[in-house]
This record gives C-alpha cells, sequence and structure tokens, in this order.
C-alpha cells in the first residue's frame, strides 16, 4: 500500500478518482505543526552571527491527524508528499517527514517522496507520480525565514503597541504596511487642495442634419488642458483641468467665437487592442472584486475548490504563462467554436510584469479549455470559472480591430475636438466581454461647414486620489512588491478584523486607532514601514528559496538592528494617546448614579473587537455602552422607515431597516 498526504479532503477526493485501491490519501488540513500561538517559541543565540532555533509544537486541533499520519506512514511501503507547489505546501511536506521518520531538513528517505502539480487532473497526476523528487530543502529554509521573521515584528511590536498605545493590538511586517498605504492616502486627500474649473463644449448640426459634440482643446494652437502629476507615498497621481478657471474667462472665449465653424481635419486610423494575458493570482482577485464585488478571500475561497476539483490550475500563482499542449488544444476549440479569423497564425505568450514573480508555474487556466461552463457547481464556482476560462481562451485569440476617427472643428482661433470609435471584429472580445467606447460620427469632410445647436459650459472640480478599495490595494501591493499572491486575502481580512481600517462603499478607511498605529511605527521604526525596506525582504525570501542566500544570515542582518530599536523605544518612547470622537452627549448612565453635571463622563466612540460603539469617557468606573446608529440618508425600500448603516462581524458594512426585526429589509449596496 502506498500513502499519498495532501492538504484538502476534496483534493483527496479528487485524486482518488484517479488512483486505483492500491493507494490510501489522508489529507492534513493545513499544517500540523507550527510555532505555538501562546508564546514567542524561536531560540535566538549568538552575538554578531546569530542562530535561530524554531520551536515547533504539533497544532492542538491536528493530533488526531498527526495520530493518523503516523500510523499511515508506520505501514505504508512508500509515502508520497503531494502537498501545494508552493513554500507553504513544501514546508507542509517537510514537517510530514519530520513526524513521520525523525527527517533532518537535508536528511534523505527511501520511503518518502515529494510530488508537485499544477492541476488535478489523470494526466498530470501520472506524470508527477512518474517524476517524484526529495523535499526542497531550498523552499522550506524560504517559508521558514519568512515565518520567523513575521514572528519576530509580530511579537516584538505588539507588546510594544500595547505598552504604547493600547492592550491588544498587533503588529506585523506586512499588515502594518498596508495599513500604512491606506493611511498615507487618506492624510493624501485630506492635504489635497482642489481648485474649480470649466469645460466648453459644443454641439454641432451637418447640413444633413446629423448632430454631434465636441469639446474645445485648443486657442491659438495652445491646448486648454493641462496636467499635473503629484508624487504620493506610493506611485503618483495627475490631475486634469483646464485652464478656465474663471467663468469671465469662458465668456470671453465665447465672446470670440464667429458662430461659422468647419471641420479643419480628419484623421482616420485602425486600432488594435490586444488580449489581457492570462489570469495571475492578483488580477484573479482585482477582476472577481471589480466584477462580482467580491472580497478577495471569497475569491481565493472559490477559487481553492476549483483546483480541488481539478477544474483550474493552481491558483496561487504571479506567472502568466501557459503550457504549450494547453495552448494547442485552446487554440483548437477557437478555431471550431468561433472561426480561424479569430485564431492568430502563431500561438500568444506574455511576459510577467512582476519584478519579483516566481516563475515556477502556469497562469490561472481551466484544465479542460473545451469545457466552457460547469453543471455539478454553485453559482459562485460558475461564475469563476466561466470568468477563468474566458480570460485564458481570449489570451490565445487575435485582437480587436476598432476604426477611430479624430476630427478638429476651427472657429477662428478656436479648435474643437470631437473623438469616434467604431468596433470593426470583435476579435478576443467575442469570448471576454470589454467596454469598448463606441461613439460613431456623422460622415464628414474637410472645410464643410457646419452650425451651432448648442454651445455649453461645465463646471468641475479637481479631485483628489481616490481611497482604495480591495482591487487597488491588491494592486498596489503586488505593483511594490509588498508579500506574495497567497497573502492579499489575509492581509485584508486581518486589518479590517483588527479595526484599523473600515470598508465604507466599497473603499476603506483608516480608523483613528489605525492611524495612531501607525504614526507611532513609522516614528520609531521607519525603515520596517517604508515601502522598499519591506519588497527587499521579499526579494532575499525569493533568493533564500533559489538557494542564493542563507535563511538565517538574512534574518541576522534583520534581527541586530531591530531589537536594538525595540529596547530604545520601550524606554525613550511617550504613550499615543488615540484622538477620541466625542458624541456631544453625557453618559445616561452617570446621570442615574446622582452624579454632578462636572463629574459626567461624556459619551465618545471607541473601537472594539466588532468594530465602533459608544461608551463613556469615564471607563472602566462607568462601564455604559451602545450600539452606534449610524442614518444611511435615505428611507428602507420595503417600508418607508429611515435605513441605517450596519455593519457585519468582520467590519463589511451594509444597510438596514431601523425597523428591523420588524422589517428585515438589508442591502450590500447603497440604492441610487
Amino acid at each position: 500500500m502506498k500513502l499519498i498526504i495532501v492538504e484538502s479532503p476534496t483534493k483527496a477526493k479528487t485524486l482518488s478518482r484517479f488512483l486505483g485501491k492500491d493507494y490510501e490519501i489522508i489529507a492534513t488540513m493545513g499544517h500540523v505543526r507550527d510555532l505555538p500561538s501562546e508564546r514567542f517559541a524561536v531560540k535566538i543565540t549568538g552575538k554578531k552571527r546569530f542562530k535561530f532555533e524554531p520551536q515547533y509544537k504539533i497544532v492542538p486541533a491536528k493530533r488526531a491527524v498527526v495520530a493518523q499520519l503516523k500510523e499511515g506512514i508506520k505501514k505504508s511501503k512508500q509515502v508520497i508528499l503531494a502537498t501545494d507547489l508552493d513554500r507553504e505546501g513544501e514546508a507542509i511536506a517537510h514537517h510530514i517527514a519530520v513526524l513521520g521518520s525523525s527527517l533532518k531538513l537535508k536528511a534523505k528517505s527511501s520511503k518518502f517522496s515529494r510530488i508537485v502539480f499544477h492541476e488535478i487532473t489523470k494526466e498530470a497526476i501520472k506524470k508527477a507520480l512518474e517524476s517524484p523528487r526529495e523535499i526542497d530543502a531550498n523552499l522550506v529554509d524560504s517559508q521558514q525565514a519568512r515565518r520567523v521573521l513575521d514572528r519576530i515584528v509580530g511579537y516584538k511590536l505588539s507588546p510594544l503597541l500595547w505598552r504604547k498605545v493600547r492592550r491588544g493590538l498587533s503588529a506585523g511586517r506586512v499588515q502594518s504596511v498596508a495599513v500604512r498605504l491606506i493611511v498615507e492616502r487618506e492624510k493624501e486627500i485630506k492635504a489635497f487642495s482642489s481648485r474649480g474649473y470649466f469645460r466648453i463644449w459644443a454641439v454641432f448640426k451637418t447640413g444633413k442634419g446629423e448632430e454631434f459634440t465636441a469639446e474645445l482643446t485648443r486657442i491659438k494652437e495652445k491646448k486648454v488642458e493641462s496636467k499635473q502629476r503629484f508624487n504620493l507615498f506610493a506611485g503618483s497621481y495627475q490631475v486634469v483641468k483646464t485652464v478656465f478657471e474663471k467663468q469671465e474667462e469662458v465668456e470671453k472665449v465665447i465672446s470670440d467665437l464667429s458662430l461659422s465653424p468647419a471641420v479643419e481635419s480628419i484623421e482616420e486610423k485602425e486600432r488594435l487592442r490586444y488580449a489581457l494575458p492570462p489570469f495571475t493570482t492578483s488580477y484573479l482577485q482585482q477582476t472577481a472584486s471589480r466584477r462580482f464585488g467580491w472580497s478577495s478571500r471569497l475569491t481565493m475561497q472559490v477559487a481553492q475548490g476549483l483546483y480541488e476539483r481539478g477544474l483550474i490550475t493552481y491558483h496561487r500563482t504571479d506567472s502568466t504563462s501557459l503550457n504549450l499542449a494547453f495552448i494547442n488544444k485552446a487554440r483548437g476549440v477557437i478555431e471550431k467554436e468561433f472561426g480561424k479569423e479569430y485564431l492568430p497564425e502563431r500561438p500568444r505568450f506574455y511576459k510577467t510584469k512582476s519584478r519579483l514573480a516566481q516563475e515556477a508555474h502556469e497562469a490561472i487556466r481551466p484544465t479542460d479549455p473545451g469545457k466552457q461552463k460547469l453543471t455539478k457547481a454553485n453559482a459562485r464556482q460558475q461564475r469563476l470559472y466561466q470568468l477563468v476560462w474566458q480570460r485564458a481562451l481570449a489570451s490565445q485569440m487575435n485582437p480587436a480591430k476598432i476604426a477611430a476617427t479624430k476630427v478638429v472643428i476651427k472657429d477662428k482661433a478656436c479648435c474643437f475636438g470631437a473623438s469616434g470609435a467604431r468596433l470593426v471584429f470583435a476579435g478576443f472580445s467575442k469570448v471576454y466581454p470589454v467596454v469598448f467606447s463606441e461613439n460613431t460620427l456623422p460622415k464628414l469632410a474637410v472645410k464643410e461647414k457646419l452650425d451651432y445647436v448648442h454651445l455649453g459650459v461645465t463646471g468641475h472640480q479637481t479631485q483628489p486620489p481616490p481611497r482604495y478599495n480591495e482591487a487597488s490595494l491588491i494592486s498596489i501591493l503586488e505593483k511594490e512588491g509588498i508579500g506574495r499572491p497567497s497573502t492579499y486575502a489575509p492581509i485584508i481580512s486581518l486589518i479590517l478584523r483588527r479595526a484599523y481600517v473600515e470598508k465604507e462603499e466599497k473603499v476603506f478607511i483608516p480608523t483613528n486607532l489605525g492611524i495612531a498605529v501607525i504614526d507611532f511605527l513609522v516614528k520609531y521604526f521607519p525603515d520596517v514601514l517604508s515601502l522598499p525596506f519591506t519588497a527587499n525582504l521579499e526579494n532575499d525570501f525569493d533568493e533564500i528559496a533559489k538557494g542564493n542566500k542563507q535563511w538565517m544570515k538574512v534574518l541576522g542582518n534583520f534581527w541586530g538592528p531591530f531589537i536594538k530599536k525595540v529596547d530604545q523605544t520601550k524606554e525613550k518612547s511617550e504613550r499615543v494617546k488615540i484622538e477620541v470622537e466625542e458624541v456631544g452627549e453625557k453618559c445616561p448612565e452617570c446621570a442615574q448614579k446622582g452624579l454632578p453635571a462636572d463629574r459626567r463622563g461624556d459619551l465618545i466612540i471607541r473601537v472594539g473587537r466588532f468594530g465602533q460603539f459608544i461608551a463613556c469617557s469615564t471607563f472602566p468606573e462607568c462601564k455604559y455602552t451602545r450600539a452606534i446608529i449610524k442614518q444611511a440618508g435615505f428611507a428602507c425600500q420595503d417600508c418607508g422607515a429611515p435605513a441605517i448603516i450596519k455593519k457585519t462581524k468582520r467590519g463589511k458594512i451594509f444597510y438596514g431597516c431601523s425597523n428591523y426585526p420588524g422589517c428585515k429589509w438589508a442591502s450590500w449596496k447603497k440604492p441610487k
């Protein structure tokens, strides 16, 4: 009997369809050995050359699984470690080997073998079983380095926050940087100086009575639109406005028009719009967020189910490559279903843009390009699968063709511009629908006289940089090299759960608590909270995985200066006062106790485990609390009572009726 060890029961069930009775399959359901949560659990020795000894323990909830694993290992002739093909999977395989045979990191045992596969199909499993390998010690070292470093940062900074800010807080190498991004963006929004400006546009009519709209773009060859780029904490932001900031400037331009405009030039060209590459983890999360309104956590849960059922390839990847076998099958499906005109002469290959990408495996794709829809799947799995299928097939199709037209209309010194676009050939958009701004202009000729139907002026305000939503936060984390594809969803869930940020109307807003924590950490640990520092650590982990760096040396370079700074901050830093928001009322419980007015507490907004609530400022002397009821600004869609803003235990905001439970109307989205 051969024993195959995987991570999830669903994966085990899928594998059992391909393997015979000679195999027993056991699922670990995640890590079976880990650093215990109740203590630091990392022994650090040395003064200049530090040594780090992680003190792993059996995860208490996995004792029954461990007993089953040991029994299975003992009675099996061969143990095949088939955990996921990322660093976490490699670490789990290593810990199982240690459990089963007291195997050291670089020891060898003929009883244990390691297999990896990018998809759970019969062909992939057969190929993996034919080419087993040993556990990759470099990948294990890389995972261990990240685990230990995160433990160091979390367990050394968090007590400092307890002492200097508030009990129960936590800090993390990546989570704190993610919060800082949101906090810095909020500061940039508040510091932004908005300016008003005007746009001038006109509706023109041809001799045949056809109408179209154009906007004033130039006066005496000088563009009326100006662009200004601002450097932000992460990236930059461009503000676009016109030179017209006063009403009298607009009136002067309009008064100078002769009201006898004519077509000055017409430019026609064919533009090609190419398909996007197949999905990486971050782009799948971003797209699901924009199209379905899903959180990154939900997206990964649904993708995990599809992968374990053998329907898509491994869903934690930053590669955009596809294997040639799949490409050839996909090309066959494209030609059969859509015709030769949609098929390029040669297969299309994509270059991964992420500077920290690990090109170890493929992009996310369906295992069978011929399977467009799922029959035995829930609604979410069907939606996500179709999205993956569409994107993968579209990546191998011809570009869409767009007929683009630019027209310039001149009236004295003023030039108006109009653009038209018409889809000529759908190309990849036949499979992967995208939004084209189609605008068909009438047939025009150079020097053709036109008539004004209407002259319009619209007022605008320059807008500050937008707050981060899930898609844009994941995008900037990836761009800056912060975290890995598998960490984005847990990071976002954690910072919401810790009440460092709130999610309102799908965007992140920092709480006073989050701002206080980040201000403290940035003041005393600017390097740890910087984007380059965090990205460089991720690069170090990648170098460890390649065998180019030693994990203890990487940690040693960090530990020495870091712990010295922690000790200094304990002694020299002052306690942080978190800005509180007053409700404007005195505490009713203090009044009931008969306390004089000057001794009654003020009601303030505090942040707890499940978000904000109202409490007495004299806590713990007075323990009065009540829930915050925020008016939503519209009526209930069912009964007409005032709607209020509510929040789930995970911090997600939704709208409900103030008459609950009498009326149970609720909505995730604010009605228009």
